[in-house]
């Protein structure tokens, strides 16, 4: 009998692997990523540089490997950060309810209601752009969904007889919450969490693109896919081609684990 688990965990690890070998290399090439070097501008892509040079000389891999690592980087910030707005706003629904829960509902149907792309565009204005105002803008707007989930799972959690009869007992709500709701809560709060990186990272990357996101002097995907926008025409296709297939190969990881994580902590999916 193939044990899925097994090789759920496998996958799992490789592509844990991969994405951080990806960011650490992209943190080390970050500081020559925009040395230029007018000798060898618009270069196709060959063994000297498999992704070719830019019109300034620069080279398109150390570029790419830069802007994805920057990527990765705020997409699992922003992934923990908005898991822990959820966490909190989505248990503090179903255990205090009332006003609470009808207000904290209230301003999920109102963010939910507001495209992403338009909300995180406003917050990152707002902000001052760059960085912090980038990473603000999806975390405020990408928590609504798993504090849902977590909110609908926690009042069927709070309505048990087993965490009833602990109340009842004189158990307080931190011991409750410690003891009996976050083991439940953990395996869908965990997929969730990894499946908002590859959201953070497009919609990053998107507002990067449309000019409200990260400053052109950083090497952000976003950055050199709107720069190479005008180059296509010319004939230079490897500027866009590569960096853009790479964002979704990265993507594409980060949703591949999120869905085999989810099958790793479903006990009805161990074995095949």
């Amino acid at each position: 009998m193939k044990n899925r688990r097994k090789s759920t965990l496998l996958l799992v690890i490789f592509a844990a692997l991969a994405l951080c070998l990806v960011a650490l290399a992209g943190a080390l090439m970050a500081s020559g990523a925009g040395i230029a070097d007018f000798t060898r501008k618009n270069l196709p892509p060959g063994w000297g540089h498999l992704f070719g040079t830019d019109w300034m000389g620069r080279d398109m891999l150390g570029r790419t490997l830069a802007g994805l690592s920057l990527s990765i980087r705020i997409g699992a910030l922003t992934a923990l950060l908005s898991g822990g707005l959820s966490l909190a706003l989505g248990t503090a629904c179903a255990v205090f309810g009332g006003w609470v829960d009808g207000c904290i509902s209230w301003i999920v149907d109102l963010v939910m209601g507001i495209p992403h792309i338009l909300l995180i565009i406003l917050i990152s204005v707002a902000c001052g752009r760059g960085f912090w105002g980038v990473t603000l803008g999806v975390v405020l707007s990408h928590w609504t969904s798993l504090a849902r989930l977590v909110r609908e799972e926690t009042l069927q959690l709070w309505q048990a007889p087993y965490i009833r009869m602990a109340r009842q007992l004189g158990a307080s709500q931190g011991e409750v919450f410690r003891k009996h709701l976050a083991p439940h809560l953990f395996p869908q709060f965990l997929t969730g969490v990894i499946l908002q990186f590859p959201h953070a990272i497009l919609h990053e990357a998107s507002v990067t693109f449309l000019g409200f996101g990260l400053s052109p002097e950083q090497p952000a995907i976003g950055v050199i896919l709107s720069e190479s926008m005008g180059y296509l025409a010319t004939g230079r296709w490897w500027l866009a081609l590569f960096p853009g297939l790479s964002l979704v190969l990265v993507t594409a990881l980060f949703a591949g684990v999120g869905e085999r994580m989810r099958l790793l902590l479903a006990p009805a999916s161990a074995q095949e």
